[in-house]
């Protein structure tokens, strides 16, 4: 594993993303990946070839060369590849600083890998853990991380293809009451 190495906010906190979702992947049982996920008609494998493929597509869509896609034969060495190439492009301040136009206005490659799609990089680590059979906690700081982004995604969080809606149980604890948010059942 290559350490990640650098005082830049940005490239700490997608390594601290990253490296978490690596410890799950890194803890899976072989069987993880042909498992089913609670992610509807995806196995573990697939979760996490999308956390890859939708960073791929955001460099690729701001002319950010990724290098070749990870080979999936082994999931958590294919993600491992992916942060690496990641974080070292992250290590050229010019690369997270780059402006363009988001969805939600002005804002930048940085912002929006740890504002999206650090999202994922917590969420399906719940996911992948299911996948494996086993459970997943969230950290206070994660839980509060997601639940600002679940606010911020509003409905089109219950887009096709996102996720469905789920009742709530009644007395949930924080994190059953998250993931119920994000279409997931954690019983």
């Amino acid at each position: 594993m290559t350490a990640i190495n650098d005082t830049s906010p940005l490239l700490d906190h997608y390594a601290r993303l990253a490296d978490g979702f690596a410890t799950v992947l890194d803890g899976a049982p072989a069987d993880t990946w042909t498992a089913a996920s609670p992610c509807e008609g995806w196995t573990g494998r697939d979760v996490v070839g999308h956390v890859i493929d939708t960073q791929r597509e955001f460099f690729a869509r701001h002319d950010v060369d990724l290098g070749p896609t990870p080979s999936l034969d082994d999931p958590a060495a294919a993600w491992h590849a992916h942060r690496d190439t990641v974080a070292g492009l992250l290590a050229d301040p010019t690369v997270g600083e780059r402006a363009f136009d988001g969805h939600f206005g002005p804002t930048t490659i940085g912002e929006t890998l740890i504002r999206f799609y650090g999202f994922d990089m917590i969420a399906h680590r719940w996911d992948i853990a299911r996948a494996a059979g086993s459970e997943h906690r969230f950290t206070d700081d994660e839980l509060s991380e997601m639940e600002t982004a679940v606010d911020g995604f509003g409905d089109a969080l219950y887009s096709e293809g996102v996720c469905r809606k789920v009742d709530i149980p009644a007395g949930a604890d924080r994190q059953t009451t998250l993931l119920a948010r994000l279409g997931r059942v954690a019983n």
